[in-house]
């Protein structure tokens, strides 16, 4: 795996940068060896807060962690990541998808997870929009972290929204045109 690592507001020295390749390290059972890993460390007002986004084919991986301690804010992307990992591995194996990145043993070995429904949203990025279905929405939402996602629906070819409703299904939100 390659490692893109970044300061914001803090020098990433040696040592943080040994922490985060050690720790997120651990993902490369997971993906064949070319595959990119952005990390970004920031300091704002006391916070420590580690983001990693990890393109994969047809979306991204993405955790954002904050605590008083940036190696403690590694510790908990690893596990968010490796958790999010799992969840899109099962729907990727539901679907017969080919998983792009992904080694083959990530597939071969057997995960009891529960799908626990625990995301946090805290910033929204901008990204190109392409054609996908619904449900594929659904899945790079929950990938990158979001409540919604805004896509181009690949059966009207129009905006739509996907969005995580209080009970933890989903919405689809279509335009209607008066």
């Amino acid at each position: 795996m390659k490692f893109i690592i970044i300061g914001k507001n803090i020098d990433v020295t040696p040592g943080l940068r040994e922490a985060v390749e050690s720790k997120l390290g651990k993902l490369g059972r997971y993906f064949t060896p070319n595959t990119e890993i952005h990390v970004t460390l920031s300091v704002q007002k006391g916070h420590q807060k580690i983001e990693v986004t990890i393109p994969v084919k047809g979306g991204l991986v993405r955790s954002e962690q904050e605590s008083s301690d940036m190696y403690v804010s590694i510790d908990l992307v690893e596990e968010v990541i490796e958790r999010q990992l799992r969840k899109y591995k099962n729907k990727l194996v539901a679907r017969e998808q080919e998983g792009g990145n992904f080694k083959q043993e990530f597939f071969d070995a057997e995960d009891n997870i529960e799908d626990d429904g625990e995301i946090k949203i805290v910033r929204t990025k901008k990204f190109g929009f392409k054609p996908m279905y619904p449900e594929d929405a659904c899945v790079q939402m929950e990938l990158l972290g979001h409540d919604f996602y805004v896509f181009c629906n690949a059966e009207s070819d129009e905006v739509n929204v996907v969005y995580r409703r209080k009970n933890g299904t989903f919405g689809l939100i279509e335009p209607e045109f008066s």
